[in-house]
């Protein structure tokens, strides 16, 4: 199996990711963190917190010992975490808020929320503490997490490399003709989770369905003269892959090759662009001026790609306006496309680590067109 040695992430790791959002706590001006359950809590403490009615709720101090406020039937959850925070369960029949005020101690100052929490918790909170601002905490766990470390990349590279076996074992697995899109995408799917990935998320768009990007899979059957587009991926240690191929189903006009090896080109163009200090949109930039020249630049209607890590979707995005610099460790999709609507749709993607030499493909699966039955 794919995941038989999953690297875990040490103590020490967290340790170090506490004190540095501590110390943007400090360089910001903001007294408070308070995250709910998300990629933002789990990065910091390992703790996967469940989303429900209940409060789960991360208060870190700009100085001194995080908190973590627990449901009393949780708190056996927290697990590890409770060496890196302060654990404060609470009653069903007692208000969660009552735990929060007993944890905040003198001024509340500014806080800093995380983006998802439910709108309902932070109106509570908001009555709570008296709190001289509320701020999001996005941009300031965007810059601890967009950079990968040593663990982080190896897992998001065992992520990778089981999509990569069970798209190998899928192209042996037996025409796709005849089958609905949700038959061949349980196919693929069942293959992967068989690699070792905790769960699984995936789209099949064949046909005229194959040109809306974010298709939603259906019933439709699969027929000879159709492109059909696989784009799926899961969790290895919470770090996921994500991957898209695109094959056809007997063999395919010369437009649809032209465009096959268009979408190709800017795969790799992108791939070549990729060094520390280059501005993300010029990925955007480099895959665009290969299709714009070819003459589908309107058919390439979404960014070439987006960070990946805890979260299918994270930071940095790789989209026209962001000149936000690449840097060593970041991890991201690169994913160019073409669409033909009522026709067919072409997407290559893989996933990508910026390192001082340049870009490193993550995945290794084929990315020549495939022909299947």
């Amino acid at each position: 199996m794919a995941t038989a040695n999953i690297p875990t992430v040490p103590k020490t790791t967290y340790e170090d990711r506490l004190h540095r959002v501590q110390t943007a706590l400090a360089e910001r001006g903001v007294d408070w963190l308070l995250l709910g359950p998300s990629a933002d809590l789990f990065y910091l403490t390992g703790f996967d917190a469940h989303v429900s009615e209940r409060l789960n709720l991360l208060m870190v101090p700009r100085s001194g010992d995080p908190s973590l406020v627990v449901p009393l039937l949780e708190a056996p959850n927290v697990g590890a975490a409770g060496d890196l925070a302060r654990v404060v369960s609470w009653a069903d029949h007692e208000s969660p808020m009552g735990s929060v005020a007993s944890v905040v101690t003198g001024d509340t100052g500014r806080v800093a929320v995380g983006n998802h929490l439910y709108s309902a918790f932070l109106l509570r909170l908001q009555d709570t503490l008296g709190a001289s601002a509320w701020i999001e905490a996005g941009p300031i766990m965007r810059d601890l997490r967009m950079a990968k470390d040593a663990v982080e990349i190896e897992l998001l590279e065992i992520a990778g490399r089981a999509n990569d076996v069970a798209w190998e074992a899928f192209l042996q697995a037996g025409p796709l003709s005849g089958l609905t899109e949700r038959q061949a995408l349980q196919r693929l799917v069942d293959l992967t989770l068989a690699e070792g990935v905790s769960s699984c998320w995936g789209i099949c768009a064949s046909g005229p369905n194959a040109a809306a990007p974010h298709y939603s899979t259906g019933d439709r059957v699969i027929q000879p003269g159709d492109s059909v587009i696989f784009d799926w991926g899961g969790p290895v240690g919470g770090y996921y892959s994500d991957v898209t191929r695109t094959v056809h189903v007997g063999e395919p006009d010369e437009e649809f090759r032209k465009v096959y090896e268009v979408v190709l080109e800017a795969n790799q163009a992108t791939l070549d662009a990729v060094r520390p200090g280059l501005a993300c949109q010029e990925l955007d930039r480099t895959a665009r001026r290969v299709i714009t020249d070819a003459g589908y630049g309107e058919a390439f209607i979404h960014r070439v790609g987006h960070g990946l890590g805890l979260e299918v979707h994270e930071e940095p995005y790789l989209v026209e306006g962001n000149d936000l610099p690449l840097a060593e460790g970041m991890v991201f999709s690169d994913e160019p496309g073409i669409y033909l609507e009522g026709r067919f749709g072409v997407r290559i993607e893989d996933a990508v680590v910026c390192t001082g030499e340049g870009g490193r493909r993550l995945n290794h699966s084929t990315r020549d067109l495939v022909v299947m039955g």
